[in-house]
């Protein structure tokens, strides 16, 4: 091999690439490179993902940077003598331990001292900290204004040592390129610096280049006939065949040699990462074993009354392997933030495969007895896995788990902890948006595309791309939308730009910016890492994960509001508080609002497929709310378990296993495989599979498939069957269970955890609907409904609201004293937080001077004038506030609310000032409004307004003013429906509160319709939907007509025809998941 590519960017280089690191190794491994390297800018983002590719690819991995370089120019005319930063870039490779170390500090350094996405280095930054590195100075080393001519070739032999500094000549076939070329070899000779030829790769084909220019007029914010000299001029700067770059460097053998000798000396590799888990600190005397095995026993005590054998040896098997694993600190670690949680009133509760875990269960990271659910330890920890293992915690969304999040902060140290990154990627709406920008395309053609694309999976022959562009009106002959139909495909799934994962934290012994660098993430006092979760795992770096959960933060806002209120059913001044942790068990009135499926609100089940299923399971007992959590996923879906569990539960088919050994795994779940767990537990007794080759199997038929790995797990499956004497049809079911099932499969630990969670929730809404409806308004956006429908069913539930009342209402919504429901101020469209805060304390300000007064009666302020001077409101604000009845309370309606705002905010003129005879007119005209000549609003405006303004009203529902004209057209309501004979044809009207069109349901849409009495479910075919595409997909208010489908308790409509409801009505969004 006489050439190696030294210089090549990925897509991680965010629109400075066009192909994933993978691409660029598949291409090296076709043209038989035996080594590449990777250069993105500005840190490593790319180097897991390249790291593993090459390794399985056979292509030794070179690491290093481009790094973005500053230089500020003398201006004497410019603001205090400087012009702005020109900026260029510096490449530089990874030779040794220490000299990635020093790239992740440099990296960090820069990041952190810059806002996120900018920031650049200057060559004093490099003082010091250049060992194990190499720099490649190219074009930029010609600029003699700032150095002086070879000033900054000698500036960076300075730096970085006379043996670690090449001159780097590239040829693209560009005329004023090859000038260049001669004065860098003229340069590296005048200094004895070798030359070193690369190709500046910026993707892997010369196909991909029309990509790589929309990328790059993504980043200039301009459009292909726009951008000019930003594209490139040819297609040159992909990865070449060493043939190729042999011979375009005929003339320079040095450099092409000079490739292949610094390949060979750059010797670190990733595995030689470094990074440490940090220690727990124990008390004198005691190792990290000993204190998790004793304080493990002190829980285990405390959870297992009595400890029993079962919950013993478990424990003891548990701790044994947490031993031999050296895992025993990151179990205290975890045990840790959970004990920081309790002791600060912050619900948490593991989640995931740590519910597998006793040991878990005994330290209170998790609220499932695996022991008693007989879950398998394995699919969370085994010695074959040969990883870390991932235990989630689940907290309150918001200001809380942030305060946890802080409190890892402040134990590690700002440089020792982080968030990890979320890579964004281009999906079907970014990619329209940036490829269309790029085209030329208008806005409101970028528009309809945006939603065009963004609204389904294309996972059948018939939703193809070129027929919904058809559909749209796009005229596919035409070549800039062939352009865009080509390059929107290939735009899938590139980095776009990086995120912050929900809540997965890192911590590290020592510095964190020597394991990966460090950058700011966009919400204040966080930094993130700039690998993602999976390159963590890859990496051998631990994560947690502390994850916000809506409906964690609904449960302890409504607990809180419980106790600290006394609110709901006989909840009086000596009442038990309530607590969480100890709700009665199996209440009767929980599991009937369940079987009736009135489920709007409730953590997991309130989803259409949810609450199709509940009448059918018709759940009356805990582990029936464990299936129920699973049954609606994609492994009982793909691998058709769900009706033969239905049939059997109901007595329609008999419980029958593929083989007997399978009874005891099967039988709770009457012979049908529902949980990962079991399936697992399956390989382990018809073919002898250890916990961990069974949890080998499960990662084998994983996300991410290897048609090889499959197939020898398979083969090992059939022998280990063989050996059990279990062959023929026997065999194929169950082998067709476990690859069929694996991949999709829920994990028993995990329904049961989020189980706990769908109890408590169904309790309160049961019991305590005033505290839970309020709790779910101030944890919005959450769930799938919009505010709007959890007031109408907490309405129907016979909950009262109070409007929002800028006397009585504060921020966030409340329960008052008369157990209604106060809207809170954070529902009023554009009202500032701080002002909505300001209001809220007003009245607490004016509550102590009443005290001090003596006075009984509640009034925050005099007048609108003294709203205005005590708060900073906006006019806007004002209005908002003034149109939704906010302002009643000082003897106005809404509109001549309106009309006393104006004279509050605008100076006086004659309209408001003139003759007496004037302002006499006006009141005449209105004596109601208090001299305002404005209408007062009717009902039905006063709808529109609050839908508007409030995205909800507290009065009558939409289509209540409807209903005469309904009625007379034999349109029923939704509540009629469940009370209609089976099969006959209706019509149905409502507002579309969602939309759905699961990949798994063969193209079939499904509507949910709300009228004043309930919903409606609406079952769309393909067929029709096709035929009445933007009715279905645009129309907030429809007419279905249909047949009327009962099975089982649940009621639907299949639609023959719908059709827009034309009239006045308000703008309503719905929900939509495809």
């Amino acid at each position: 091999m006489t050439y190696i590519e030294l210089h090549a960017a990925s897509a991680f280089s965010f629109l400075d690439g066009a192909s994933t690191p993978e691409a660029l190794v598949d291409r090296a491994a076709a043209l038989d490179y035996p080594a590449l390297a990777l250069l993105d800018r500005d840190g490593v983002y790319g180097v897991p993902r390249f790291h593993q590719a090459a390794t399985a690819a056979g292509i030794k991995p070179i690491i290093g940077s481009e790094l973005t370089m500053t230089v500020l120019r003398e201006d004497a005319n410019g603001p205090g003598g400087r012009s702005a930063a020109r900026l260029w870039q510096l490449p530089v490779l990874v030779e040794s331990q220490e000299g990635y170390r020093n790239l992740c500090r440099l990296v960090t350094r820069m990041k952190l001292r810059a806002s996120k996405g900018e920031g650049a280095f200057t060559l004093e930054d490099f003082d010091g900290a250049t060992r194990g590195l190499v720099a490649l100075a190219g074009q930029p080393a010609l600029d003699s204004q700032r150095y002086g001519v070879g000033g900054m070739l000698d500036r960076l032999i300075g730096l970085f040592g006379v043996g670690n500094v090449y001159v780097e000549i590239q040829r693209h076939l560009l005329r004023d390129e090859e000038a260049d070329t001669q004065a860098l070899a003229a340069l590296a000779s005048a200094y004895r610096v070798p030359l070193l030829a690369t190709n500046g790769v910026r993707f892997a084909a010369v196909a991909d280049r029309p990509l790589y220019d929309v990328l790059t007029c993504v980043r200039h914010k301009t459009t292909v006939d726009r951008a000019g000299r930003r594209l490139l001029r040819n297609a040159e700067r992909y990865l070449k065949p060493p043939g190729d770059m042999a011979s375009l460097f005929h003339d320079f053998p040095e450099a092409l040699l000079a490739s292949k000798d610094l390949a060979e000396r750059l010797q670190y590799t990733m595995a030689d990462l470094g990074y440490r888990f940090p220690e727990y600190p124990v008390p004198p005397g005691e190792t990290t074993v000993s204190f998790l095995n004793k304080i493990t026993e002190v829980g285990a005590r405390e959870r297992y009354r009595p400890y029993h054998e079962r919950a013993r040896h478990q424990i003891a098997h548990e701790l044994n392997l947490i031993e031999r694993l050296d895992l025993a600190g990151y179990f205290l670690i975890v045990w840790d933030i959970v004990n920081f949680c309790r002791q600060q009133g912050i619900l948490a509760q593991g989640r995931g495969s740590a519910a597998n875990s006793a040991v878990c269960y005994s330290l209170g990271i998790t609220a499932v007895d695996p022991v008693g659910m007989d879950l398998l330890f394995e699919r969370f920890l085994s010695e074959e896995r040969g990883e870390w293992p991932d235990i989630d915690l689940d907290l309150p969304s918001g200001v809380q788990r942030e305060r946890v999040i802080q409190h890892v902060y402040e134990q590690y140290g700002r440089l020792g902890a982080a968030m990890t990154a979320n890579v964004i990627t281009y999906r079907d709406r970014s990619a329209t948006r940036e490829v269309g920008k790029a085209l030329g395309f208008d806005s409101n053609r970028i528009d309809r595309l945006a939603k065009l694309m963004s609204r389904f999976e294309w996972t059948d022959s018939e939703d193809t791309l070129t027929r919904y562009l058809n559909d749209s009106g796009y005229d596919t002959v035409d070549p800039r939308v062939r352009a865009f139909a080509a390059l929107w495909r290939r735009m899938q799934g590139l980095p776009r730009h990086l995120g912050q994962h929900s809540g997965g934290m890192v911590i590290c012994r020592g510095r964190l910016d020597e394991v990966v660098p460090l950058e700011n993430a966009s919400m204040p006092g966080r930094v993130a890492i700039q690998w993602d979760k999976d390159d963590c795992a890859a990496m051998g770096i631990v994560k947690i994960d502390l994850l916000g959960l809506g409906m964690m933060a609904v449960l302890q806002d409504a607990v809180t509001l419980i106790n600290n209120q006394g609110i709901g059913e006989d909840r009086t001044s000596g009442a038990a508080r309530l607590d969480l942790a100890h709700l009665p068990p199996d209440d009767p009135d929980v599991y009937r609002m369940l079987q009736e499926a009135d489920t709007i609100g409730v953590f997991q089940v309130e989803s259409r497929a949810q609450m199709a299923m509940l009448p059918r399971l018709r759940p009356d007992h805990f582990y029936d709310l464990v299936v129920e959590v699973a049954l609606i996923r994609p492994g009982p879906i793909v691998g058709q378990m769900v009706h033969p569990y239905l049939k059997r539960r109901a007595g329609h088919e008999p419980v029958s296993y593929p083989h007997p050994s399978l009874e005891p795994i099967l039988r709770r779940t009457l012979g049908v495989p529902l949980f990962q767990e079991q399936l697992l537990r399956m390989a382990m007794v018809v073919a002898g599979f250890s916990g961990g080759e069974a949890e080998e199997l499960r990662r084998a038929f994983g996300f991410k498939r290897s048609k090889q790995r499959m197939g020898r797990i398979e083969t090992r499956l059939r022998e280990g069957m063989a050996r059990q004497g279990i062959a023929g049809t026997a065999a194929d079911e169950i082998v067709r269970s476990i690859t069929s099932f694996a991949s999709y499969g829920f994990p028993e630990s995990h329904a049961a955890s989020f189980a706990l969670v769908v109890y408590a929730s169904a309790y309160l809404k049961v019991h305590f609907p005033a505290a839970f409806y309020t709790a779910l308004l101030n944890n919005q956006p959450m769930g799938f409904y919009h505010p709007a429908t959890l007031v109408k069913d907490a309405q129907r539930r016979g909950v009262r609201f109070n409007e929002i009342d800028v006397q009585r209402s504060g921020w966030d919504c409340a329960v008052e004293v008369t157990g209604a429901i106060r809207l809170g101020l954070r529902y009023a469209s554009g009202i500032r937080e701080d002002v909505g805060r300001a209001i809220e304390a007003g009245g607490r300000a004016e509550d102590r001077r009443r005290e001090i007064e003596g006075r009984k009666e509640s009034i925050r302020f005099a007048s609108i004038e003294d709203l205005i001077a005590r708060t900073g409101i906006r006019r806007d604000e004002l209005a908002t506030l003034a149109e939704i009845g906010a302002l009643n309370v000082f003897g106005h309606d809404r509109r001549s609310a309106l009309w006393q705002i104006e004279r509050a905010v605008r100076p006086a003129g004659e309209l408001f000032e003139g003759p007496e005879s004037k302002k006499q007119e006006l009141k005449d005209r209105s004596p109601e409004a208090g001299g305002s000549p404005l209408a007062t609003m009717t009902p039905v405006e006063r709808m529109i307004t609050d839908y508007a303004e409030m995205g909800l009203t507290l009065g009558p529902h939409p289509m209540t003013f409807r209903r005469g004209e309904l009625a007379m057209r034999g349109v029923l309501r939704a509540v009629d429906l469940s009370r209609t004979r089976n099969g006959r044809r209706v019509r149905v009207a409502g507002v579309v509160i969602t939309r759905q069109r699961p990949g798994s349901a063969k193209g079939f849409v499904f509507l949910t319709l709300e009228d004043e009495t309930g919903i409606a479910n609406i079952i769309v075919r393909p067929d029709l939907f096709t035929e009445q595409f933007l009715t279905v997909m645009d129309e907030s208010f429809l007419m279905v007509e249909g047949k009327l489908q009962i099975q089982e308790k649940v009621t639907s409509v299949k639609a023959e025809r719908l059709y827009k409801l034309d009239g006045q009505r308000p703008a309503i969004d719905s929900h939509g998941f495809y």
